[in-house]
Formats: C-alpha cells, structure tokens, sequence
C-alpha cells in the first residue's frame, strides 16, 4: 500500500561563529557544544495515503524546500521518522542529477537508473522520452548548452517515463514554458486517474486548488494550517498580504505538437487565431475581437461532422467550450476530399494567463460517439491586459455601477 507518513520531524543546522569551533567539536569528543541550532523545520506530522493529491505552500523561508528534501532521502531529519512505501519518482531541483558535460541521452541512461530502471527499460523508454521533452537534436548535445526550460523538459519526461507510485514535485515547472506546462500538468493529471500519489510543492494557487485533495500550509518551519485546498489557500493569502507583486509574464511556446487521437475519417489540416486584419497571432488583449480559423479535409465519406473547441486555463481546466451541434450547424452527408473551413469568432473576454486550445471533429453532440480526431493542445496562447480596468479571474465581465442613496 502506498503511503507517505511524516512523524515528528526536524530540521536543525549547526551554526558555528567561528571555523574553529567545528574544528574543535571533531577532535576534542565530549567537549561543550561550541554551536547553536538552526531549526528549519519543527515537529512536521501528516500522512499521505495512496492516490491522495497534497499540496504544500508557504512563502519562501518556510521549508518547502526541505522537507521535500527529507522525504525524498536526499537528507537526514535531525528529528521524527519518515516512512514511504511505492516507487518514487521526484522533481526537487531543475536538472537534479544531471551532468553538465555528458549529453542529454547520457544522462537519461544515468537518472533512469537512479530511479530504478534497467539498460533495457532505457533504451525501450527512449522514444518516448524524446518525444515529450520536444527538444529536437539537442538530446545529443552537452546538457550544459540547454537553456532552463529544455533542462526541465528532458527532467520532468525522464521521472515521468513510468507511472509512479508517488510523484514529488517542487516548483522546476514554474521555468517551463506555457505550452509545456500544459503539456506536463496534463500528465500528471493522467497519473492521478491511474492511482499515483502526489506530494506537489507550488506557489501557484491555481495548481494547488485544481489538483490537491489537501492543502497544507508552512510558515516559519511549522504547519501552520492543513485542510481543504481552498480555505488553506485563503489563509495563505492573508498571509501573503502585501507581499504579492502581479505581473505579465508572456511565454513563447515552441514546438506546438499536439496531441492526437481519433478515427483519421476527418482531419484537421491547420488551425489559427486570428486578429480583426486576418493576422495569425499568439497574443491578445482582454476583451479583443478574434477569429478562430479550422480547416478540415474529410478522407473518407462520414455521415455526420461536428467540429468544436474548448479553451483551457493553463491547468487544464475549461473555460469554454462549444460545438457546431449545439450551434445547430451540422454538415450531413460529408462526401471524402472534401475541404471545409470553419470561423469561429468572438470577442477573447478571459482575464490574462496562459490559455490552450483543444479542437475535436466528431459525429452527434460529443467526441464520445464517434471521434474523428481530437487534439489537445492545439494551440497555446497568452493574454495581456493592456487597457482594461485591474480585474481577477479567468474571465472579463465589466459591470455596469449605480450608487444610491442619500448624503
């Protein structure tokens, strides 16, 4: 049975003010202690059991960081137990474990067998790996030639590569690009469906509130807070207090492979955002005017074509989402070869972040009946607040204010 069970625990360095003093503590045994204690985390207790999603937050300082280092074996509580039970797979720091002089394929074959892989294992693994870290020939190259957010990439698809029992994850993705951090975010959710455990450390509250089962709250080493994910992160915000600075962090997606499914009956032969000029863009302002351009080729004669999309937030979660079934525009009788294309126009009311783009061709109201193909991710775009009015959320919906009453 999988379980991750923290009991008591702390974290202590020793603190010498002079060197010294260390000196003396290593020759001279029994001698009075000639340092202080640090304590970096203080009597930490919770349990984690099998297929639980937990987030921990806190604000920088608060030990994150370490616990997860604790837990992981990567160092030795001063207090407390801790005992795991199931294969783990953890991402603690980017490119943990890499080598900066050997190539991106040689350290694979190294980190794979750190987490317990077989030669064998590796090299049937390896297709795969390349494949969702996108990162072209630089797999070959010295790791120390890849920029951050290729580093996480080949990272996150190497511990990734078999369904863990428990998965660990600090903020490495936070350096990602945005098309990656759907792509990997859209994993991990896969491995929750399948059973895996989830220890995800983020300041990301969205990440936390849309994945976790449970929230648990650090501050200055101890646990201040552990319940559900949204009244934890309510909490946290208080705390947070003026220490939040929002800005506009725009990420440029590169290699926009998407992911395929379907019957090949009708395809997608190119997608598109399009501005109010007809110029294909990926980023836009709150509230623009835009045109979502889908051309189809039908390759085999099909009774019934639907065509829809849906907008995601960066986690995967759904924004808007509609069909030409429920638009009541519905092509019957489709012959093969031929070309239709699709305008969907609207006026982009989301609130500024990172958004994806899933299209679906398919027969009756859903995918679920017949699914010609289906593509997740198919395009990842950015929203900026230039003009409007300071709002939150994931939507922009400008109210119209009337104050009545009497001085």
């Amino acid at each position: 049975m999988t379980h991750i069970f923290v009991s008591g625990v702390g974290k202590a360095y020793k603190i010498y003010q002079r060197k010294v003093h260390r000196l003396i503590e290593w020759m001279v045994p029994g001698t009075k202690a000639k340092h202080t204690l640090k304590w970096i985390l203080k009597d930490i207790s919770f349990e984690i059991n099998e297929g639980e999603a937990v987030g921990i937050i806190g604000i920088n300082g608060a030990g994150k960081s370490t616990l997860l280092k604790l837990i992981t074996g990567t160092a030795k509580p001063t207090s407390g137990s801790i005992d795991i039970a199931g294969r783990v797979a953890a991402m603690l720091e980017l490119g943990m474990g890499f080598h900066a002089d050997f190539t991106g394929r040689q350290n694979v074959f190294m980190s794979g067998q750190l987490l317990g892989l077989s030669i064998e294992q590796i090299n049937t693994l390896m297709p795969e790996i390349e494949s969702f870290a996108e990162i072209g020939d630089y797999i070959d190259q010295p790791v120390r030639v890849y920029s951050s957010g290729m580093q996480v990439r080949l990272a996150f698809s190497v511990a990734t590569a078999i369904r863990p029992d428990i998965l660990i994850i600090d903020e490495a993705l936070s350096v990602g690009d945005a098309y990656f951090q759907h792509k990997s975010f859209e994993r991990i959710r896969e491995f929750r469906r399948r059973g895996t455990t989830l220890l995800l450390v983020s300041h990301d509250k969205q990440a936390i509130q849309s994945i976790c089962d449970r929230a648990i709250l650090l501050n200055k080493g101890e646990i201040a807070m552990e319940g559900e994910p949204e009244s934890v992160m309510d909490y946290y915000n208080a705390l947070l207090a003026d220490k939040e600075k929002k800005s506009i962090k725009l990420s440029s997606n590169d290699g926009k492979l998407a992911t395929l499914s379907g019957t090949g009956e009708a395809a997608i032969s190119d997608i598109k955002l399009l501005n109010a000029e007809g110029a294909s863009i990926e980023t836009l302002h709150v509230g623009q005017s835009v045109t979502l351009k889908i051309s189809v080729i039908v390759n085999e004669t099909i009774d019934e074509l639907v065509v829809g999309y849906a907008i995601k937030d960066r986690l995967g979660q759904p924004v808007f989402g509609t069909n030409t079934y429920h638009m009541k525009k519905v092509l019957n009788n489709v012959l093969a070869g031929r070309k239709v294309e699709y305008e969907f126009t609207f006026d982009a009311n989301l609130g500024i972040g990172s958004y994806s783009l899933a299209v679906a061709l398919h027969s009756s109201d859903s995918h679920v009946a017949r699914n010609y193909e289906w593509r997740d991710l198919a395009l990842v775009f950015t929203v900026v607040n230039s003009g409007k009015q300071s709002f939150i959320g994931v939507a922009w919906i400008p109210p119209q204010l009337e104050i009545k009453g009497e001085q």
